[in-house]
């Protein structure tokens, strides 16, 4: 396999500042990853499982201080500190490589360095991207080939000597006290040390995708989002596409590959997590799936929640920080109704009720797309998919009804702007708090937000006809903290609302924040939901949403004259329609 003299290059003078032992060109091959496996197999970076129930399934327990993004040592390091905005960590480049190199220098002695050349998004598309990363941790090269496309055909996609997105990555000590996750979006360049954990240390993810990705994207005309993709296929076998952003542990994954309880209709994966979408010379957004692999999270992902999500994870499938059952079995809570007896927790320890949750509430699965049962069969597709609805999602117990439809492009844009959610175990601090999460990427947008908030204002007038925008929300509760919509399965009703409008049979009622579906228009053939629950569960109340705006005007002043004119103006319309 050769590679590029500017890629050697890279590669050397990484070496030179970590000293490594060896350093290893990785191929993607079979061999290697099973070679890589057998390597922590025999030091116990891997503990295999039940070689009958979960063949091929391995379980790694990463540090107690490493188990979720840090998105306090996360920075983005521009010339401008205007352009990375208020809602990034900011430091300058120079201090952050001074910073950052005195952590590195001399990490990786008596270790081996490995070099991956990875690609991101299908084989031959016009939108994948080639990464270049080098680590010196074998779980995350193992990792790495079950997200990315690993070897000889990231080689073949560059576009040239430096086409590439190069990542710096070392376990370091693992101390929080020397960890640093540094973006340089105007280099394409990442530095992560002292995490190998998920999104800090698998540079393809997040760190490639999403922040230097949207970086790079509003450069060269593109959009690289948090979202989801899927196919919703109705009874006459017709498909109609959708991408949509959720925060993590919102439903995201469980939607992605929800099982219809609709006779008739079913969902197609695409992607669970990353969506690269464009226009076309026709004026169509289109969309791909830049990763090879889903990093699920755990913890209530059950037959009952996501069926294929537990299937797909029986074979072929690395564990992360998830308990153990006697029978060598991986377990968390929400997978069974009971609780076994004689659980290993996440640590290793053995659990007894009452110490907590045995497996860590950011556990996660790590498996390959081809896996699921529901993955559609263009997944793959170079040319990507057509899409004609864009859902913006998130975990609000109040305030936010169960779907709505914005006005046009500049009000579901909107729309995605001013989305909260409750924060969860997937990111470090205080579970159950309301924070603005901007379109699902108030931790992944690699440069000022108010500027992202442009960006997809300009993509509007590109393009022939705008996908529809849907506001969702299955996590809304009555004054007795129950639910008022059953959620799972039976989200494919509210899809099917959505493909309806976007073809135009279904009806709706105007709103002072959107179209909201007629009575009787949500699909409830066989479901027992009475007809006031659904009511409460759509209600568009102006003693809730008046203050939230205010909260959301407060959001957007951090970001002054930065902040788009439509986006102001609507804001203001929207006070005015509900009369504030």
């Amino acid at each position: 396999m050769s590679v590029t003299s500017v890629a050697e290059k890279w590669v050397d003078e990484a070496a030179a500042l970590t000293g490594p032992s060896t350093v290893v060109w990785c191929d993607g091959s079979k061999a290697e990853y099973d070679s890589l496996v057998e390597a922590m197999l025999r030091d116990e970076t891997l503990l295999p499982l039940n070689p009958r129930t979960y063949p091929s399934c391995y379980l790694h327990r990463s540090h107690p201080q490493d188990v979720a993004r840090t998105e306090q040592l996360t920075f983005t390091c521009t010339r401008e500190r205007e352009d990375t905005g208020p809602t990034n960590n900011w430091m300058a480049p120079a201090e952050a490589k001074v910073k950052a190199g005195a952590l590195f220098r001399g990490s990786m002695r008596g270790r081996t360095m490995y070099a991956i050349p990875y690609l991101m998004g299908p084989a031959g598309s016009p939108m994948s991207r080639v990464g270049l990363m080098v680590t010196d941790s074998a779980y995350v090269v193992a990792s790495m080939h079950i997200m990315t496309r690993v070897g000889r055909t990231a080689i073949q996609h560059m576009r040239g000597d430096d086409d590439f997105v190069a990542g710096l990555h070392s376990l370091g000590d693992l101390s929080p006290e020397r960890r640093l996750i540094l973006h340089f979006p105007e280099e394409k360049l990442i530095w992560s040390v002292g995490s190998g954990y998920g999104g800090n240390a698998l540079l393809g993810k997040k760190c490639h995708a999403l922040r230097i990705a949207s970086s790079q994207a509003r450069r060269e005309g593109w959009l690289a989002e948090h979202m989801l993709i899927i196919g919703v296929e109705d009874p006459d076998g017709r498909v109609t596409y959708l991408a949509g952003a959720m925060p993590s542990s919102s439903g995201k994954t469980n939607l992605a590959m929800v099982v219809s309880r609709l006779p008739g209709w079913r969902v197609w994966t695409l992607g669970d997590d990353i969506a690269w979408m464009w226009v076309d010379a026709q004026g169509q957004l289109r969309a791909i799936n830049p990763e090879r692999g889903f990093f699920g999270v755990a913890p209530n992902t059950s037959p009952k929640t996501n069926p294929n999500g537990t299937t797909m994870v029986r074979t072929n499938t690395i564990f992360t920080n998830v308990a153990l059952t006697p029978a060598g079995e991986p377990w968390w809570e929400g997978l069974t109704s009971e609780t076994p007896a004689g659980l290993v927790d996440w640590q290793g320890k053995p659990w007894t009720p009452g110490d907590g949750p045995a497996a860590h509430p950011n556990s996660r699965f790590t498996v390959l797309c081809q896996q699921c049962p529901s993955i559609a069969p263009n997944w793959e597709d170079p040319q990507g998919v057509p899409i004609s609805g864009l859902i913006f999602g998130s975990r609000r117990s109040s305030v936010i009804p169960l779907v709505f439809e914005g006005f046009d492009w500049t009000h579901g844009v909107f729309l995605g702007s001013a989305m909260s959610t409750e924060t969860t175990a997937a990111i470090t601090g205080k579970v159950g708090v309301v924070r603005r999460d901007p379109m699902a990427m108030l931790p992944f947008c690699g440069y000022n937000m108010a500027d992202y908030f442009a960006h997809w204002l300009a993509t509007g007038p590109k393009l022939a006809t705008p996908p529809r925008i849907f506001r969702v929300n299955w996590f809304r509760r009555d004054a007795d903290g129950r639910f008022l919509w059953p959620g799972y399965g039976e989200n494919m009703r509210v899809l099917k609302w959505m493909v309806e409008r976007i073809r135009g049979t279904a009806r709706a009622e105007e709103t002072p924040i959107g179209w909201v579906p007629a009575a009787g228009e949500i699909d409830t053939g066989g479901l027992d939901l009475p007809v006031d629950r659904l009511r409460r569960a759509l209600r568009c109340d102006a003693a809730e949403w008046l203050p939230a705006l205010g909260e959301l005007g407060e959001f957007y002043r951090q970001f002054g004259p930065r902040l788009p004119t439509p986006i102001a103006q609507t804001l203001a319309e929207a006070r005015r329609r509900f009369g504030g």
